[in-house]
Protein backbone atom coordinates (compact mmCIF):
# COMPACT_ATOMS: atom_id res chain seq x y z
CA UNK A 1 0.00 0.00 0.00
CA UNK A 2 1.28 3.44 -0.98
CA UNK A 3 0.97 6.12 1.69
CA UNK A 4 1.44 9.48 -0.03
CA UNK A 5 1.79 12.42 2.33
CA UNK A 6 1.46 16.03 1.17
CA UNK A 7 4.07 18.36 2.66
CA UNK A 8 5.16 21.95 2.20
CA UNK A 9 8.84 21.79 3.15
CA UNK A 10 11.88 19.55 3.11
CA UNK A 11 11.71 19.18 6.89
CA UNK A 12 8.09 18.00 6.71
CA UNK A 13 9.01 15.57 3.96
CA UNK A 14 11.73 14.05 6.11
CA UNK A 15 9.37 13.87 9.10
CA UNK A 16 6.76 12.12 6.96
CA UNK A 17 9.22 9.54 5.64
CA UNK A 18 10.45 8.86 9.15
CA UNK A 19 6.82 8.31 10.23
CA UNK A 20 6.13 5.83 7.44
CA UNK A 21 5.27 7.74 4.26
CA UNK A 22 6.17 5.76 1.14
CA UNK A 23 5.71 8.66 -1.30
CA UNK A 24 5.72 12.43 -0.93
CA UNK A 25 3.65 15.08 -2.67
CA UNK A 26 5.76 18.22 -2.49
CA UNK A 27 3.88 21.55 -2.42
CA UNK A 28 3.82 25.02 -0.97
CA UNK A 29 0.79 26.88 0.39
CA UNK A 30 -1.39 23.93 1.36
CA UNK A 31 -3.91 26.38 2.81
CA UNK A 32 -4.99 27.06 -0.80
CA UNK A 33 -4.66 23.42 -1.86
CA UNK A 34 -0.99 23.55 -2.80
CA UNK A 35 1.18 25.47 -5.26
CA UNK A 36 4.52 24.76 -6.92
CA UNK A 37 7.48 24.53 -4.52
CA UNK A 38 10.79 26.25 -5.08
CA UNK A 39 13.62 25.00 -7.28
CA UNK A 40 15.84 24.59 -4.23
CA UNK A 41 13.27 22.52 -2.35
CA UNK A 42 12.77 20.19 -5.30
CA UNK A 43 16.52 19.82 -5.81
CA UNK A 44 17.24 19.07 -2.16
CA UNK A 45 14.38 16.56 -1.93
CA UNK A 46 15.87 14.70 -4.87
CA UNK A 47 19.22 14.60 -3.08
CA UNK A 48 18.05 13.43 0.34
CA UNK A 49 14.63 11.73 0.19
CA UNK A 50 14.78 7.91 0.18
CA UNK A 51 11.27 7.61 -1.32
CA UNK A 52 9.67 8.80 -4.58
CA UNK A 53 8.23 12.30 -4.63
CA UNK A 54 5.69 14.06 -6.81
CA UNK A 55 5.82 17.82 -7.37
CA UNK A 56 2.71 19.99 -7.46
CA UNK A 57 2.55 22.09 -10.63
CA UNK A 58 0.11 24.87 -9.83
CA UNK A 59 0.94 28.55 -10.29
CA UNK A 60 -1.69 29.83 -7.83
CA UNK A 61 -4.62 28.88 -5.64
CA UNK A 62 -8.20 29.29 -6.77
CA UNK A 63 -9.75 27.66 -9.80
CA UNK A 64 -8.09 25.40 -12.36
CA UNK A 65 -8.65 27.55 -15.45
CA UNK A 66 -5.33 29.10 -16.37
CA UNK A 67 -4.28 32.01 -18.56
CA UNK A 68 -1.72 31.54 -21.32
CA UNK A 69 0.95 33.07 -19.09
CA UNK A 70 0.07 30.72 -16.23
CA UNK A 71 0.13 27.75 -18.58
CA UNK A 72 3.61 28.81 -19.72
CA UNK A 73 4.68 28.88 -16.06
CA UNK A 74 3.42 25.33 -15.62
CA UNK A 75 5.42 24.17 -18.62
CA UNK A 76 8.56 25.85 -17.31
CA UNK A 77 8.13 24.25 -13.89
CA UNK A 78 7.62 20.81 -15.45
CA UNK A 79 10.88 21.27 -17.37
CA UNK A 80 12.61 22.12 -14.08
CA UNK A 81 11.24 18.98 -12.43
CA UNK A 82 12.30 16.86 -15.38
CA UNK A 83 15.79 18.32 -15.27
CA UNK A 84 16.05 17.59 -11.54
CA UNK A 85 14.75 14.04 -12.12
CA UNK A 86 11.73 14.26 -9.83
CA UNK A 87 9.60 11.12 -9.75
CA UNK A 88 6.66 12.91 -11.23
CA UNK A 89 4.39 15.93 -11.36
CA UNK A 90 0.85 16.66 -10.20
CA UNK A 91 -1.46 19.04 -12.06
CA UNK A 92 -5.03 19.62 -13.16
CA UNK A 93 -6.48 21.86 -15.85
CA UNK A 94 -10.13 22.60 -16.59
CA UNK A 95 -11.98 24.59 -19.22
CA UNK A 96 -14.22 27.56 -18.45
CA UNK A 97 -17.19 25.18 -18.73
CA UNK A 98 -15.74 22.93 -16.02
CA UNK A 99 -14.51 20.06 -18.17
CA UNK A 100 -11.04 18.50 -18.47
CA UNK A 101 -8.88 20.75 -20.66
CA UNK A 102 -7.91 17.97 -23.04
CA UNK A 103 -5.42 19.77 -25.34
CA UNK A 104 -3.47 21.40 -22.53
CA UNK A 105 -3.49 18.28 -20.38
CA UNK A 106 -2.17 16.25 -23.30
CA UNK A 107 0.58 18.81 -23.90
CA UNK A 108 1.72 18.73 -20.27
CA UNK A 109 1.69 14.93 -20.16
CA UNK A 110 3.88 14.74 -23.25
CA UNK A 111 6.20 17.39 -21.85
CA UNK A 112 6.49 15.60 -18.50
CA UNK A 113 7.59 12.22 -19.81
CA UNK A 114 9.39 10.11 -18.70
CA UNK A 115 8.17 11.39 -15.32
CA UNK A 116 4.94 10.05 -13.86
CA UNK A 117 1.81 12.19 -14.06
CA UNK A 118 -0.98 12.59 -11.52
CA UNK A 119 -4.13 14.56 -12.31
CA UNK A 120 -5.16 16.13 -9.01
CA UNK A 121 -8.44 16.94 -7.27
CA UNK A 122 -9.52 19.35 -10.01
CA UNK A 123 -11.46 16.30 -11.19
CA UNK A 124 -13.67 16.57 -8.11
CA UNK A 125 -15.35 19.73 -9.42
CA UNK A 126 -16.14 18.19 -12.83
CA UNK A 127 -19.82 17.32 -13.30
CA UNK A 128 -19.21 13.96 -15.01
CA UNK A 129 -16.43 12.38 -12.95
CA UNK A 130 -16.66 8.91 -14.55
CA UNK A 131 -16.47 10.46 -18.01
CA UNK A 132 -13.50 12.59 -16.99
CA UNK A 133 -11.81 9.52 -15.54
CA UNK A 134 -12.14 7.76 -18.90
CA UNK A 135 -10.73 10.80 -20.70
CA UNK A 136 -7.70 10.93 -18.43
CA UNK A 137 -7.11 7.20 -18.86
CA UNK A 138 -7.11 7.68 -22.64
CA UNK A 139 -4.66 10.56 -22.28
CA UNK A 140 -2.30 8.28 -20.36
CA UNK A 141 -2.12 9.80 -16.89
CA UNK A 142 -0.65 7.40 -14.36
CA UNK A 143 -2.90 8.40 -11.45
CA UNK A 144 -5.87 10.48 -10.45
CA UNK A 145 -6.02 12.02 -6.98
CA UNK A 146 -9.64 12.26 -5.86
CA UNK A 147 -12.15 12.20 -3.03
CA UNK A 148 -14.89 11.08 -5.40
CA UNK A 149 -16.36 14.56 -5.82
CA UNK A 150 -17.15 14.86 -2.10
CA UNK A 151 -15.41 16.65 0.78
CA UNK A 152 -14.10 13.36 2.19
CA UNK A 153 -13.13 9.96 0.84
CA UNK A 154 -15.69 8.31 3.11
CA UNK A 155 -18.47 10.40 1.56
CA UNK A 156 -17.12 9.81 -1.96
CA UNK A 157 -16.53 6.07 -1.56
CA UNK A 158 -19.13 4.95 -4.12
CA UNK A 159 -17.70 7.23 -6.83
CA UNK A 160 -14.14 6.29 -5.94
CA UNK A 161 -14.96 2.60 -6.39
CA UNK A 162 -16.41 3.41 -9.81
CA UNK A 163 -13.25 5.30 -10.71
CA UNK A 164 -11.15 2.32 -9.62
CA UNK A 165 -13.12 0.08 -11.96
CA UNK A 166 -12.60 2.50 -14.85
CA UNK A 167 -8.89 2.84 -14.15
CA UNK A 168 -8.35 -0.91 -14.05
CA UNK A 169 -4.74 -2.02 -14.20
CA UNK A 170 -3.57 0.92 -16.31
CA UNK A 171 -4.38 3.92 -14.13
CA UNK A 172 -4.31 4.18 -10.33
CA UNK A 173 -6.74 6.13 -8.18
CA UNK A 174 -5.16 7.82 -5.17
CA UNK A 175 -7.84 8.03 -2.49
CA UNK A 176 -7.82 11.42 -0.77
CA UNK A 177 -10.10 13.61 1.31
CA UNK A 178 -9.47 13.68 5.07
CA UNK A 179 -7.76 10.28 5.03
CA UNK A 180 -5.72 9.96 8.24
CA UNK A 181 -3.80 7.30 10.11
CA UNK A 182 -6.89 6.93 12.32
CA UNK A 183 -9.45 6.20 9.58
CA UNK A 184 -7.22 4.62 6.92
CA UNK A 185 -8.43 1.07 7.54
CA UNK A 186 -12.06 2.17 7.39
CA UNK A 187 -11.48 4.04 4.13
CA UNK A 188 -9.56 1.10 2.67
CA UNK A 189 -12.38 -1.29 3.53
CA UNK A 190 -14.79 0.86 1.49
CA UNK A 191 -12.40 1.80 -1.33
CA UNK A 192 -9.92 -1.01 -2.06
CA UNK A 193 -7.26 1.10 -3.71
CA UNK A 194 -3.55 0.50 -3.29
CA UNK A 195 -2.76 4.21 -2.91
CA UNK A 196 -3.90 6.70 -0.28
CA UNK A 197 -3.11 10.39 0.23
CA UNK A 198 -3.36 12.75 3.17
CA UNK A 199 -1.79 15.42 5.27
CA UNK A 200 -2.04 13.25 8.41
CA UNK A 201 -1.80 9.83 6.82
CA UNK A 202 1.13 8.85 9.05
CA UNK A 203 0.29 11.15 11.94
CA UNK A 204 0.96 14.85 12.44
CA UNK A 205 4.15 15.80 10.55
CA UNK A 206 3.59 19.58 10.57
CA UNK A 207 6.36 21.72 12.03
Amino acid sequence: MIKEVCVESLAEALNAVHAGATRIELCENLTVGGTTPSYGTIKKCKEVLPVPFMVMIRPRGGDFVYTDDEFDLMKEDIEVCKGLKATGVVFGLLTTSGQIDIPRTRELIELARPMQVTFHKAIDVVEDIPGATRQLKELGVNRILSSGGKPTALEGAVMLKQMLEIGGDNMHIIVAGKVTNENLEQVKSLVPSGEFHGRKLVGDIAL
